[in-house]
């Protein structure tokens, strides 16, 4: 528990729900030391009766409230935002953005100087406790920012610092990865219909499947390749799925969407 840490929500949207559940299931904070705003009045009750935290008629009450922003609003609404909130945020303010593509020079010229501010690529698999996230801080956030930011994406995953300039590439393959990883599940059912099984029993081979390969990599520590080979026996089916794989070019493509997703976000960056 962190009883001086309070969190203030700019946006209350699916991942803010997520990021606070977290947050709470891993007890750095409790329901009382979370407050959220968002202009949609929807989605403020659903983060409240999901969270328990409380929700705040304005973006200056949050600020008053909090010493933790997390600002989740969609990279356009970024700017007004900040310009709203630029003369409640002071020294004790603690901006946390998970805003694709926008920068941390931008948001540090949108506010007073000196503010601390880590810029955050999470990922959907919040929702289940299982993000791949990254984060980058700023020019005046300290070392102690950033390790609390890291305690805080652990709640809902995986967290690694890196440098700003990787946050676009972050984007294109853990950011975007999800979906490239729902098609290959989806194809691989699609597979498994095809060669007989009923839709249900093949989805959730499959998923499992994407699953405990994943869980694999991670715990073992071995690289991808070694793991493949472990399962590709001389003259075997695998093999022959594999060759299939290479004659359509899988990791050509994979590779071309993750490079493309990136291109994407440098471009929406410089908007």
């Amino acid at each position: 528990m962190t009883p001086k840490l309070t969190v203030g929500f700019l946006g209350a949207g699916k991942m803010a729900t997520a990021l606070a559940k977290g947050f709470l299931q891993a007890g750095l904070i409790t329901n009382e030391q979370i407050i959220a705003n968002d202009v949609i009045g929807a989605a403020a009750a659903a983060f409240a009766a999901e969270t328990g935290g409380r929700t705040a008629a304005s973006n200056a009450e949050v600020m008053k409230l909090s010493n933790v922003i997390i600002l989740a609003v969609k990279p356009d609404q970024v700017a007004g935002v900040l310009a709203e909130i630029h003369g409640q945020f002071t020294p004790d303010h603690l901006l946390v953005s998970i805003a694709a593509g926008v920068t941390l020079t931008r948001m540090e010229a949108a506010l007073p100087g000196g503010a601390r501010v880590v810029r955050v690529m999470p990922n959907t698999p919040a929702l289940v406790g299982q993000s791949a996230s990254a984060f980058a801080t700023g020019k005046c956030a300290s070392t102690a920012d950033a390790g609390l930011a890291e305690k805080l994406l652990s709640a809902v995953g995986l967290a690694l610092q890196v440098k700003e300039g990787l946050l676009d590439a972050v984007t294109g393959l853990s950011g975007s990865g999800p979906a490239y990883v729902y098609q290959f599940i989806e194809a691989l059912s699609d597979g498994g219909v095809a060669s007989g099984l009923p839709r249900d029993i093949a989805t959730r081979l499959a998923a499992q499947t994407v699953l405990g390969a994943a869980k694999m990599v991670l715990e073992s520590g071995m690289h991808p390749g070694a793991l493949k080979d472990q399962v590709t026996s001389p003259g075997g089916t695998t093999i022959e799925g594999v060759h299939a794989l290479e004659l359509g070019g899988l990791r050509g493509t994979v590779m071309n969407a993750v490079r493309a997703a990136t291109d994407k976000s440098k471009k929406l960056g410089q908007a």
